[in-house]
Formats: structure tokens, C-alpha cells, sequence
């Protein structure tokens, strides 16, 4: 298994996460996060909470099976790309094992 994280400009996430769910990737975890870049955009300003970062980003992130993270990675390259600079970033880890915490049964079996 793999863990995805993509990092997308906010603006995107919706029309990425709907395309996901219409190519049956429903399970993933959405976040709001700032990070640093080289402060191209004129309009970049500096964050309120943290004083060296600059812009706002959302973050994805799916555990999905080997053979599918092509696709996803297809998917969100395609929905989330506009051609400007800062349009995120995706990396790709090896997951060596899942626990179910409900039942603490390893690699989702129920």
C-alpha cells in the first residue's frame, strides 16, 4: 500500500475530491495548511499564524493499493492543475501496515 499527499491550492479541492469519489477513492483526509514558497505572487502575504510562510494550501491524503495511485495521481494532476507556478506538489510513501482501531485487527481486515 502507499500513502498519497498531494498538495493543491485550495481553490481545486473540491472538483479533485468529487473526481476521486466518481473513480471510487471515497476514503481520504482533507486538510487547510500554509507553506513556503520562493514569494512570486505579488499578492502573497505573509501568514498570520506562522511569520515564514506565504501561502495557503490544502493537503489530501489517501492510503490506497499500489496498483491504483497512478490513477489518483492521473486525477489530481488533471483537476487540480491551473499552469501557474504553486500548483502543489504530490508525494508518494510505502505504508508497511494499517490497523483498524475499532477491532485492532492489521491491514483493514475486519
Amino acid at each position: 500500500m502507499k500513502e498519497i499527499k498531494a498538495f493543491v491550492r485550495p481553490n481545486k479541492v473540491n472538483e479533485i475530491v468529487q473526481q476521486l469519489k466518481d473513480n471510487g477513492f471515497e476514503n481520504m483526509t482533507i486538510s487547510s495548511a500554509e507553506g513556503t514558497g520562493k514569494l512570486q505572487r505579488e499578492n502573497a502575504s505573509i501568514s498570520q499564524k506562522f511569520s515564514i510562510t506565504d501561502s495557503e494550501i490544502a493537503k489530501l491524503e489517501i492510503v490506497a493499493k499500489d496498483e491504483d495511485v497512478d490513477t489518483i495521481c492521473a486525477i489530481i494532476c488533471e483537476y487540480g492543475c491551473t499552469l501557474n507556478p504553486g500548483d502543489g506538489l504530490i508525494y508518494i510513501s510505502d505504508v508497511e501496515k494499517v490497523y483498524r482501531v475499532k477491532t485492532g485487527l492489521e491491514n483493514g481486515e475486519k
